[in-house]
């Protein structure tokens, strides 16, 4: 492997960092807060910690699905297309830095959630609880973890950054067609 293949995979860093986050919070949660209780409140209720699970996907979507069906869904699905992006993210050069470094957020939230998956038959334990203020109907946003935050915030950053890559190679193109 190439010295410049070798330091593509630095970004696999943070997909590390995330799952053991991830996985020592949960456990955390899971070891000191009693299923379905509120632990710590900060900011009057603004910001609690809870312990819910969550045996679908994002929203609770599925939720009301066979078991079976959940499995192929939420579990077989998720890891064959965390593998294919593992293998994209191994074998491209197409991705920039900063989009490697987003693509690794977002397979190790993956991963993160799909631990939870396979191993805690009561679903992905969820736990961070943040007041909504009534906004779109709801009091409180539906309650999430560190996995979850990775994929948002690390999806939202490569879409940024994909968007700007085409801005920038559409403003080359047209220079380049003007000084033809």
């Amino acid at each position: 492997m190439s010295s410049s293949k070798r330091t593509g995979l630095i970004p696999l860093i943070l997909s590390v960092f995330i799952i053991g986050a991830d996985q020592i919070t949960k456990a955390i949660v899971v070891g000191n807060i009693a299923y379905h209780t509120i632990g710590p409140s900060f900011f009057g209720d603004f910001f609690r910690i809870i312990h819910t699970r969550n045996p679908a996907i994002a929203f609770s979507i599925g939720s009301s699905l066979p078991e079976e069906v959940r499995s192929v869904l939420f579990i077989i699905i998720p890891l064959l297309i965390l593998t294919a992006a593992v293998v994209y993210f191994i074998k491209s050069d197409d991705l920039s830095g900063l989009q490697r470094w987003a693509a690794a957020g977002i397979i190790g939230g993956g991963l993160g959630n799909l631990i939870d998956r396979i191993f805690r038959p009561m679903g992905v334990v969820d736990f961070l609880d943040v007041k909504f203020f009534g906004i779109f109907g709801m009091q409180r946003w539906p309650t999430f973890n560190i996995a979850d935050s990775a994929v948002v915030i690390c999806g939202i950053l490569l879409v940024v950054s994909m968007l700007i890559q085409i801005k920038d190679e559409e403003k080359l193109k047209k220079r380049d067609l003007k000084d033809a």
